[in-house]
């Protein structure tokens, strides 16, 4: 792609986020949402395949759906209280509307359809756009209008991505699909908790992006796109793939790394609010995400599973160190140590 259509297009992704996060009226809101769309979608589609080109065709006409949903709700929240004001959604209609909306903008079940095949066709540096910058302003709008919105839809949107998310990514064999079913299994743990911890909710959303952006970033550096390419990249770059297995274990959530810092407060916020019986529901449906997480991890390491092909072995090459994936790994890593000072913060 030319390098100044590059620019445009990035520059219009970071405007059209800083539109919607800073807005206080619903017509700025929906105006940045728009381009973020129209900005994303070309970076989808540069590939010049079919399925690129197909991802690119769904992703527009799902968003567009979802924005126009934004508007009505909006529209019909001004209607019945004279209110554009983001943080004045008082109207049960609009809030069950907007609640759909925002659900079919993140791919929550039971709109997630949509995500897991964009995801598939496009690069791995566009799904990583789509899988943390793109989910940003629709997390926003939740937080902004989080006190109007209907907590048992919410929750039961979020018990369902949580299940449906680890279900789903149990059988596939391309990690773009494995991450998406995994944002969309993380995705029901913001969403649970919306209602409740606004801004636990977007401590969660932080150190997802940081996770995901980590395990991304060390799948492209590796050109890593199918479970049989991962099991043989140990011996192409031994160092990264160790890093990527503790960093998948952390976007599983287990105990001593960064992920179980979210998973944590969360439940232990549902058990202050009285939901223990939802606290263990996710708890243990987190546990199908996990299996799949633990299949990619033990692929990326040295041990090999059980086959009758022989696979090629790859050259071990030196590639200059990347110093942003040391980053983003580490902090995914070891950033536990300071939940104390996180909790004192919220």
């Amino acid at each position: 792609m030319n390098p100044q259509a590059k620019l445009i297009f990035t520059t219009s992704l970071l405007l059209g986020t800083t539109i919607t996060i800073s807005s206080n009226h619903w017509i700025l809101a929906w105006t940045g949402l728009e381009i973020n769309t129209l900005a994303i979608l070309p970076l989808i589609s540069k590939s010049h395949h079919p399925r690129a080109v197909e991802a690119a065709t769904k992703y527009f006409l799902v968003q567009a759906a979802a924005s126009a949903l934004v508007l009505f709700s909006s529209m019909t929240n001004a209607w019945h209280t004279g209110q554009w004001d983001i943080t004045q959604l008082t109207h049960p209609t609009s809030c069950l509307i907007l609640t759909s909306a925002i659900a079919i903008k993140l791919g929550l079940v039971p709109f997630h359809f949509w995500f897991p095949e964009v995801l598939q066709g496009s690069p791995l540096t566009t799904g990583l756009l789509l899988s943390t910058a793109m989910k940003f302003p629709p997390i926003t709008l939740l937080f902004m209008t989080s006190q109007s919105l209907n907590s048992t839809l919410l929750t039961t949107m979020a018990i369902m991505s949580t299940a449906l998310g680890g279900w789903m990514g149990l059988n596939q064999t391309q990690t773009r699909k494995i991450l998406a079913f995994s944002s969309i299994s993380h995705l029901g743990w913001m969403a649970i908790i919306i209602t409740y911890s606004p801004k636990l909710a977007l401590l969660n959303f932080y150190l997802y992006t940081l996770m995901t952006a980590a395990v991304f970033l060390t799948m492209n550096s590796m050109k890593v796109l199918k479970l049989s390419t991962l099991m043989t990249s140990w011996t192409k770059s031994p160092a990264l793939s160790t890093t990527l297995l503790l960093t998948l274990l952390s976007l599983a959530g287990l105990p001593p790394l960064t992920g179980f810092l979210p998973k944590w407060l969360i439940i232990q916020e549902l058990t202050k609010q009285e939901m223990p019986l939802m606290a263990t529901m996710i708890s243990l449906l987190s546990l199908l995400s996990l299996f799949f997480y633990l299949r990619l991890a033990y692929c990326s390491t040295i041990t090999l599973p059980p086959h009758t092909t022989n696979h090629m072995k790859r050259w071990h090459v030196h590639k200059p160190v990347n110093t942003q994936i040391a980053i983003l790994t580490t902090l995914s890593i070891m950033l536990l140590p300071i939940s104390p000072i996180i909790l004192t913060i919220m």
